[in-house]
């Protein structure tokens, strides 16, 4: 126990008691207790601990914490596999309809309709860094953040987007980038971006907003102090981007630009596709909703939420991974082929602008956050408690209509492969020749190159994340005529592309053929 600071008593030798009318708040919500220490407390620390407390909507916090708590264990609605139709499958794909959304999306976008949303408030500390993770370099030739690839995809759209209605870049659209950070990667972002230019952008298309933070609580809905004069508070999650898009305002400025669709994002994915026109055409050709980019999950044990409907005719929704009984995610679809539940949320979505204040709202009403146990630095060292959080996916139950996109790839053996394959073979280079038929036996996600954790991990590392972009990108040289040397086996290196010379793989056969590339390396124009 602390002694009494003679600092905090006053000169009659009796202690000022906390402020009457927050102290009575406080018992309105049964939360009176974060004053248990006050008498220990100096002036300063009063100071801070009641101005910490008045920082909180506790009207809210209370409503949150007991809708939280009251769902905990409640029964969910059955869950079942995804409808077919829900679904537009790589396969399925005719040339028509890739062209027909590429250039409905290139065209939304000349006319100022989209903005992207990046979720950016996580540090890259299971990195090795107390960085935003938008910071980390994943070992590429060019040396190029995640920031900086994401911030050239975006300027490479721009620029197909005007060459595709014959508008000069001057004059055609921006796609405005609002990033959500957080208090621990607010200032770090500002300034990374400051000191490099915005990597091209124009300051103004450049929106930062913090999430928002909520105390932790114990089990039994009290809120944790960290200090005897902190609150322990934590980030509300990924899905906190939804209040927080309300609250500053922002969904009222995307209006006010005429925005109507907005992609969304994780940062730590080395090969998104920001602002993808082909996903966009689909959405508005679909007249959805909300719609989510997926993948096949690889195996029944894969650690990836997969997307289910609740119910029969019920919406769709997000179930983790851990939340998923065993028998159900070995169980296949006969008819297919394929695991029932197989379609794994990537984080890789898209809203329309009505939608998103309807989510924003919705939520706010409902109140009801995931409540993750964890151990909460406290006045009592650490202690069990709940962290509470809401996530990206939990706008789809508020959608009436949702569709989903697959993102796997599927390989078009050119010409211009076949003809590198055959040199290959009369060369008897075994090793290359492995590499680079690789792709061709297991599918590879062409969109999703996870930065999760450290290398010398078993998955999600810049090492796998590099490796997954250079055979992509190798691939598509090979295809626009381009040649590789390498002095380590190809299966351990190969080319990047840069994102200001080609968005997916288009328009570099001018630059590629008949070239030779030594592996690794960039490709600029």
């Amino acid at each position: 126990m602390r002694e009494p600071s003679s600092i905090g008593i006053e000169t009659n030798g009796v202690v000022s008691p906390p402020p009457q009318a927050l102290l009575e708040r406080l018992k309105d919500y049964g939360q009176e207790d974060v004053f248990a220490l006050w008498d220990e407390l100096s002036l300063e620390e009063r100071d801070f601990l009641v101005r910490d407390i008045e920082s909180l909507d506790l009207s809210r916090i209370d409503r949150i914490i007991r809708c939280s708590l009251r769902s905990q264990g409640l029964p969910a609605a059955a869950i079942e596999p995804v409808p077919e139709s829900n679904v537009s499958k790589v396969e399925e794909r005719s040339h028509e309809e890739r062209e027909k959304w590429w250039k409905l999306g290139l065209k939304a976008i000349s006319d100022g309709k989209l903005a992207v949303l990046l979720l950016s408030g996580g540090q890259g500390t299971r990195l090795g860094s107390s960085d935003p993770k938008g910071c980390f370099n994943i070992g590429l030739p060019s040396g190029k953040s995640l920031f900086q690839l994401q911030a050239e995809r975006i300027l490479c759209v721009q620029r197909l987007a005007a060459q595709a209605t014959n508008e000069s870049s001057a004059s055609s659209a921006q796609i405005h980038w609002y990033i959500m950070t957080s208090p621990f990667t607010d200032e770090a972002t500002r300034k990374f971006f400051e000191s490099h230019k915005y990597f091209g952008l124009e300051a103004e298309q450049v929106t930062f907003f913090r999430q928002g933070t909520i105390p932790c609580v114990s089990k039994d809905g009290r809120i944790i102090l960290e200090t005897p004069y902190r609150v322990a508070k934590a980030p509300d999650g990924n899905g906190g981007v939804y209040s927080a898009l309300k609250y500053t305002r922002l969904l009222e400025d995307m209006a006010s630009k005429g925005i109507k669709y907005i992609d969304c994002y994780g940062v730590d994915n080395a090969l998104v596709r920001v602002a993808d026109p082909s996903f966009l055409g689909y959405f508005i050709d679909k007249g959805v909703a909300a719609a989510a980019k997926v993948v096949r999950k690889g195996y029944p044990q894969e650690k990836v939420g997969v997307f289910v409907q609740r119910g029969k005719g019920g919406p769709l929704t997000v179930v983790e991974y851990s939340e998923l009984d065993p028998s159900l995610a070995s169980t296949v679809n006969q008819a297919t082929g394929r695991l029932r539940f197989c379609w794994s949320n990537v984080c890789l979505h898209m809203f329309t602008l009505d939608f998103l204040n309807q989510v924003a709202n919705g939520l706010e009403k409902d109140s009801i956050y995931h409540l993750a146990e964890k151990k909460i630095p406290s006045i009592h060292g650490h202690t069990m408690g709940f962290k509470l959080e809401q996530f990206i996916f939990d706008a789809f139950p508020y959608a009436p209509t949702t569709a989903l996109f697959e993102v796997t790839i599927t390989l078009t053996f050119t010409l211009n492969c076949a003809i590198y394959l055959l040199t290959l073979c009369l060369f008897k280079d075994a090793t290359l020749i492995a590499a680079f038929m690789y792709p061709f036996q297991i599918l590879r996600d062409e969109e999703f190159a996870p930065v999760k954790n450290a290398n010398g991990s078993n998955y999600d590392t810049p090492d796998t994340a590099r490796m997954l972009v250079f055979r992509l990108h190798t691939r598509w040289v090979i295809a626009a005529g381009g040649f590789l040397t390498h002095s380590v086996p190809l299966y351990a290196t190969g080319v990047e592309v840069s994102p200001l010379c080609s968005y997916a793989g288009e328009n570099l056969e001018p630059i590629c053929r008949g070239r030779t590339f030594h592996a690794p390396c960039e490709i600029t124009f």
